[in-house]
């Protein structure tokens, strides 16, 4: 593409004024919107005017919660989201029949809650069908994972080997090992595998960038650690990136990221900045970890609380000290309390030292106690959720936490505490498709895949808590306004003029799609600052 284009007879599928089917482009930037007439003759020789025939245009959509390397990695490896316990073993076989022998085999995506029975595999199943090899598999939740003999000897992991803070290990009637790993448990086998190299990390990534782009997305935030950062920096060094990235780092490593000057280090406009200090909270729903006020339906659990108010407090004063905000991962109610509660220490201290009013921030927010919504308002808390959660775990969440589900997944009701709200898709765990999660928050339903993974029609009339859902416009506007860790910065409007020029092509405009139409739409052209990045 030159350096300047116009796009005209488009169909701008955001606000426009009327009689505005054009956009010019330059220097990756743009430059005007308004009508094909006026806009040509603004024109230099040598633009390239593109006749869109009546498409939409979007501005490109941001992820504000996925994985970067780890679904660079699920790229390349074994897909374990299958109905049945079964189907998952014969894909281990699968790839266990080609590895070389002491080759990990590494997987992701199962929920034993949608197998039948519910129940975890075991060591010795996958020991049947990979008997050379190494393996572990994460959870759909990354909270708990499946490993089998081979990799526990290799890890040490033993009946005599005591549960680690936070974590578990799931035992038999005879103390041994059953192969499932919960929270903390599961970092004591990682860190068992073999590394990949920095380069290795960063060509993963771009196949993760090329995967991001073909379904409309211009910009993530992205939450893994520092192995993903060296590796965006290296692609920053070698004019590769082509996502605005917003780097997340891990708050137990803190110290590094003050003496290190992390901070200073991802600022490297216009593609990479410094995002977050990341905390956890709790665990997940799935295996009934997530911090809960009151138990599970018919247990005594009441989940794996992780994080007191006070060491909230204690990590976000010496991060303010650099300028990083805190963001904070909180799924059962009991956890966002207590999230909360800490931001409120927080708050005082920013207040009495004259420190900036950080963009602090609470992830998924799964389960919220109603008396919490107007805390955070006040608090001035960013709401970062995942709208495919609701749809994903809706089933469980009836099971689990019954009548109150009535507040679970609540986006709606945060909207209307005036709560800034940014989606996400917290992939892998989910699909990175942005219009998945658009048809998430707007129906409230699940729809069918074909054997091919194909989306099929949706459940129509089976909205889960209607109340609950989005407006498209609405759900839009929390995939794409800018959300930066600069507490002064002015955020523009996307596709205004002065802003990149990211964006997306589509044949249909969506305005136009009845809801449960959205999740079939997909680009036909994804541009990033100027430049043409996907098309088809």
């Amino acid at each position: 593409m030159t350096k300047d284009t116009l796009f005209y007879n488009a169909n701008l599928a955001f606000p426009a004024g009327e009689g505005q089917d054009a956009i010019l482009i330059s220097d990756g930037k743009v430059t005007a919107i308004g009508s094909h007439f006026l806009l040509s003759a603004l024109c230099e020789s040598g633009t390239k005017q593109i006749d869109l025939e009546g498409k939409a245009i979007l501005p490109g959509l941001t992820d504000f919660h996925l994985h970067l390397r780890l679904l660079a990695d699920r790229l390349d490896a074994v897909d374990c989201a299958a109905d049945s316990l079964d189907e998952v073993l014969r894909r281990v076989k699968t790839r266990a029949e080609t590895a070389r022998p002491g080759e990990w085999i590494i997987g992701y995506g199962w929920n034993q809650n949608d197998w039948q029975p519910a129940e975890y595999g075991t060591a010795a199943q996958l020991d049947a069908v990979s008997p050379n090899n190494p393996v572990l598999l994460h959870a759909i939740s990354l909270h708990a994972a499946w490993a089998n003999s081979q990799a526990l000897n290799l890890a040490g992991i033993s009946a005599e080997t005591p549960d680690p803070p936070k974590g578990r290990i799931l035992r038999d009637g005879n103390a041994q090992p059953t192969g499932i790993l919960l929270e903390y448990a599961v970092p004591m086998l990682e860190k068992h595998i073999p590394q990949p190299r920095t380069e290795q990390i960063a060509r993963r990534i771009q196949n993760a960038q090329a995967h991001l782009h073909s379904f409309g997305i211009t910009g993530v935030h992205d939450f893994d650690r520092f192995p993903a950062a060296e590796a965006l920096l290296q692609l920053v060094d070698q004019d590769l990136l082509r996502l605005r990235v917003s780097q997340n780092l891990p708050s137990e490593e803190i110290d590094r990221v003050l003496q290190e000057g992390w901070r200073e280090k991802l600022n490297r406009p216009p593609y990479l900045q410094p995002g977050w200090l990341k905390l956890f909270a709790d665990g997940a729903l799935g295996p009934r970890s997530a911090a809960l006020l009151q138990p599970y339906e018919n247990t005594t659990e009441s989940g794996m609380l992780l994080l007191s108010a006070r060491e909230l407090a204690d990590i976000g004063i010496k991060a303010a000290q650099d300028g990083w905000p805190l963001t904070v991962h909180a799924i059962g109610d009991r956890a966002v309390r207590e999230a909360i509660d800490g931001y409120e220490m927080l708050r005082r201290y920013e207040a009495e030292h004259g420190l900036p009013h950080l963009p602090h921030r609470i992830e998924h927010i799964q389960l919220i106690h109603p008396d919490d919504l107007t805390r955070m308002k006040k608090l001035n808390l960013i709401a970062s959720v995942q709208p495919t959660h609701a749809t994903s775990d809706m089933i469980v969440a009836q099971r689990y936490w019954g009548a109150r589900c009535e507040h679970a997944y609540a986006y709606q009701s945060m909207l209307d505490q005036g709560l800034t709200l940014r989606f996400g898709s917290d992939t892998p765990v989910e699909s990175a498709n942005p219009f998945e999660g658009l048809f998430a928050a707007t129906t409230r339903q699940r729809f069918a895949r074909s054997e091919a993974g194909v989306p099929l029609a949706a459940n129509a009339d089976q909205a889960w808590y209607p109340d609950q859902c989005f407006t498209f416009e609405n759900a839009l506007k929390a995939f794409t306004l800018p959300l930066s860790s600069y507490p002064n910065q002015t955020s523009l409007m996307p596709l205004g003029p002065g802003c990149p020029a990211d964006l997306i092509v589509l044949e249909e405009d969506p305005y136009k799609l009845q809801p449960h139409e959205i999740h079939q739409l997909l680009p036909i052209m994804t541009m990033v600052g100027g430049q043409v990045v996907y098309s088809r």
